[in-house]
């Protein structure tokens, strides 16, 4: 089970971390991503991380430099940090996990979330 937290209502230029706990499988067991989901558009990819055997990450071109996405193996979660928020970060936030195909495609992710809404004023 995945179960995102860490969404909120913040302004242009603010942060925020979202979390992705993880129940009943180690994280190392799986690669991870987020993708998003803004009103009326596509779900998106975000992030993503392979499994610990690689430290490979990957960042859509609207956040890289601005987003981090990690792994905490003791508390068995996998974080999303965004920095420098924009209005356009609006969406609904998901995690996704599969078993190691490195991709951003959503079909490529068997495990996901249920989201968490992050809201970035102007």
């Amino acid at each position: 089970q995945l179960v995102e937290s860490g969404g909120g209502l913040v302004q242009a230029g603010d942060s925020l971390t979202l979390s992705c706990a993880v129940s009943g499988r180690s994280i190392s067991s799986f690669a991870w991503a987020w993708f998003r989901q803004a009103p009326g558009r596509e779900r998106e990819f975000v992030a993503r991380t392979a499994r610990p055997m690689s430290s490979s990450t990957a960042y859509a071109d609207s956040v890289r430099g601005r987003f981090t996405v990690s792994r905490d193996n003791p508390k068995n979660t996998v974080s999303l940090q965004m920095n420098s928020l924009k209005p356009e970060d609006t969406a609904v936030y998901f995690c996704a996990a599969n078993y190691g195909a490195f991709s951003t495609s959503e079909n490529q992710y068997p495990f996901w979330g249920q989201g968490t809404q992050v809201t970035v004023s102007s």
